[in-house]
């Protein structure tokens, strides 16, 4: 019952590749690989042929059916490697070294197909080759390559070509998928399973329909195969784990068979302690770092993915985490697989100040004796190997490296980082993981990454300065105004002084001048607590305006002429900060005071509502400005026509009143006077009442 099926499973494989195979070579249309494809197919039928005829004829053909095995293996490993790019005419855009990866494969399959015959010749196919355990064993190898081919077209292909090519890498990676199934079981047991070697034909026979899909799909098989370092990394740590744990199977099974009674014993440590030893290697960072070396030297034209390297190292500077200085050192170092460095930053006076460590042990102080090699790099902008310069200092002009440099731990190289054509600074990176030949390549990836670095770094420079001028520009703009503060209480008392001599026995002046000094005093305390506590934020919180101008007013009661206050409506309420905004209101009045004249001058107040607004009008009877003095110079901060003015007075009125919501207005006539109209937003009733509520409440807790 077993041969019938066996001869359904194998004719139905023979009959679907010949006919698919002949249909190819018919459709050919001077297409390489749709001519690999139908010489894959025509193999695959005439080794299920032979596999018939086998069954018929036992002691016939095992010498050839062993090598249509190989051929088979080998032919759609050409079409894989065909499709992948390996023989294409720019062999840059490969994923493998075309003439090395060629030659290993035909080395595998001579190896293997020896090793077949010389078992076939002897012992017949199939059953019997399994006693042969190096067949076995290549064969297990043949459908891991078969597989990792077929992996590498999927994962390699461009997303949106990859619905051309996807069922024929399920049907080629059902083929070897079963194989390895197939062969690793006889590789355990030491004999083919029948019933898995006779639907063999069967699975073989349902892969042409898939194929046939992705052949109409994609009748030129032109292919866009993109370069990914990253995946050959994983797919080579992937396989090469696989046969790790496949050969430490197969030795832990030979422990249990020759183990005796501590064979079954023996044999889980020993696949514990392999699991165990695996593992140690794979989180690696020596064995990572000697894998990738090896992948980008035997396997690829170029060192270097280098968008995916830019992507990379753009990516690191600009990540959160620690500062700057140890990400660029972080970044450069992975460039060249070195476990870590330091930064270095030039000073002024022509010395390195070590600015980041990343897992590097701290080195001797550096000295200032440094201005030979910051010409040198300045000048040549070079990459320096530390341990090269020791063996030929005349390779880099003998210029002198400092001590404490060369004398760090494991230092390799020194890495400029230019800007503008001035050194901003150096990396100093320690010996890598695994050997890297420092040719121009290397040398020119890293010499464009140190200028990137050092573009960050001059820019976090830059925005550190810029951050202290604006703190100063702060600190500047606040004296500036106490300043402007104070020197209004200086006219005040001198205005007061001036007149004290003639009206000193007036008791009406003498209330006056009180009053004027108290407030005096008190503005002076108030300033003075503003420099000496470090929050001076200003707190905003309704304000009576009635309240309000009359302390402004008093203010100004010795003054010549005195203000007159007009209040047309009371009751009113803003949301603002009392200090500053009694401070604006009085500035203003303070210059209409000084614009008139002593004896028949007019300063008057006048407060008043404006619909869902408040109105202070301030006016004089003074010498007034002209309309382009307004429109020019009279909001414009430090311009002023006092000779002992600041000019920031009105500037910071209007600033302080828009940030209320409200408007300044001015309108003036030369020899006429001026008048300042303030509008305020109003306090609404009920916010008013609801924040005076939690004032009390407040207040009562």
């Amino acid at each position: 019952m077993l041969k019938e099926v066996a001869l359904a499973s194998y004719l139905a494989a023979a009959s679907t590749f010949l006919l698919f195979g002949l249909f190819l070579f018919a459709r050919n249309g001077g297409q390489l690989r749709r001519l690999a494809l139908g010489v894959a197919c025509c193999i695959n039928a005439g080794w299920a042929i032979l596999l018939v005829v086998q069954l018929f004829l036992p002691s016939r053909w095992p010498v050839l059916v062993a090598v249509f095995e190989s051929l088979r293996n080998a032919s759609w490993d050409v079409f894989l490697l065909l499709l992948i790019g390996v023989f294409g005419k720019d062999r840059r855009t490969t994923i493998f070294n075309a003439n090395r990866w060629v030659l290993a494969v035909a080395v595998f399959y001579a190896v293997m197909l020896a090793c077949t015959l010389s078992v076939s010749w002897q012992n017949g196919y199939p059953v019997l080759a399994g006693d042969f355990i190096a067949v076995t064993v290549l064969r297990t190898g043949a459908a891991i390559l078969g597989l990792f081919l077929v992996e590498q077209l999927y994962r390699n292909t461009l997303e949106v070509q990859r619905w051309g090519i996807k069922f024929a890498c399920i049907g080629m990676g059902v083929m070897f998928a079963y194989d390895f199934y197939m062969y690793s079981d006889a590789l355990l047991f030491r004999h083919f399973n029948p019933d898995a070697w006779v639907a063999r034909g069967f699975i073989n026979a349902l892969a042409v329909p898939l194929i046939a899909i992705s052949t109409l799909r994609n009748p030129r098989w032109s292919l866009g195969i993109t370069v990914s370092r990253h995946v050959l990394f994983h797919s080579a740590a992937l396989f090469g784990a696989a046969g790790y744990l496949l050969a430490m199977a197969l030795a832990g099974y030979y422990l249990r068979i020759f183990g005796g009674t501590w064979g079954s014993v023996i044999q889980l440590a020993f696949l514990c302690g392999a699991v165990a030893l695996l593992l140690g290697i794979l989180f690696s960072g020596v064995f990572r770092s000697r894998l990738r070396v090896f992948i980008s030297k035997h396997f690829y034209s170029y060192n270097y993915d280098y968008r995916e390297v830019w992507l990379s190292f753009t990516r690191s500077l600009s990540s959160k985490g620690p500062d700057l200085e140890t990400r660029v050192v972080e970044a450069l170092a992975k460039l060249v697989e070195s476990p870590g460095g330091a930064v270095f930053m030039v000073r002024d006076d022509g010395s390195f100040d070590t600015a980041a460590r990343w897992n590097c042990a701290a080195g001797a102080r550096a000295d200032p004796a440094n201005a030979g090699l910051i010409r040198f790099l300045e000048e040549k902008q070079w990459v320096i190997d530390l341990t090269q310069h020791k063996i030929n200092p005349g390779h880099y002009g003998h210029v002198a490296i400092p001590a404490w440099l060369s004398d760090y731990p494991r230092a390799w190289l020194v890495v400029p980082m230019e800007v503008h054509g001035r050194l901003l600074g150096i990396v100093m990176l320690a010996q890598p993981r695994s050997p890297v030949k420092l040719n121009w390549e290397v040398t020119d990836l890293l010499k464009l990454a140190g200028r990137q670095a050092g573009s960050y770094l001059a820019q976090q420079q830059f925005a550190t300065e810029l951050m202290v001028a604006r703190q100063f520009e702060s600190f500047n703009r606040m004296s500036t105004f106490v300043v402007h503060d104070l020197k209004n209480l200086v006219s005040q008392l001198s205005l007061l002084m001036a007149n004290a001599e003639r009206h000193k026995d007036n008791p009406e002046f003498q209330r006056d001048m009180i009053d004027t000094v108290d407030f005096s005093v008190q503005k002076m305390r108030l300033l003075l607590h503003k420099l000496s506590r470090k929050d001076s934020a200003e707190t905003s919180q309704p304000i009576d305006l009635d309240a309000l101008l009359e302390r402004a007013i008093r203010g100004k009661s010795a003054a010549e002429p005195k203000p007159v206050l007009t209040i047309e409506a009371s009751g009113m309420q803003v949301q603002a900060d009392w200090e500053r905004l009694e401070r604006v209101l009085g500035h203003i009045v303070q210059n209409a005071i000084e614009a008139v004249s002593p004896k028949n001058g007019r300063v008057e107040v006048r407060l008043a509502r404006d619909g869902a607004e408040a109105l202070v009008e301030i006016g004089d009877n003074g010498h007034g400005m002209s309309e382009e003095f307004i429109r020019r110079r009279l909001f414009k901060p430090f311009e002023t026509t006092k000779s002992a003015g600041m000019g920031i007075g009105v500037f910071e009125s209007r600033e302080y009143v828009q940030a209320l919501g409200g408007t300044l207005h001015v309108e003036s006539v030369e020899a006429v006077g001026t008048r300042f109209f303030i509008r305020l937003p109003l306090l609404a009733p009920v916010k008013a009442a609801t924040t005076q509520l939690q004032e009390e409440t407040s207040e009562s807790k």
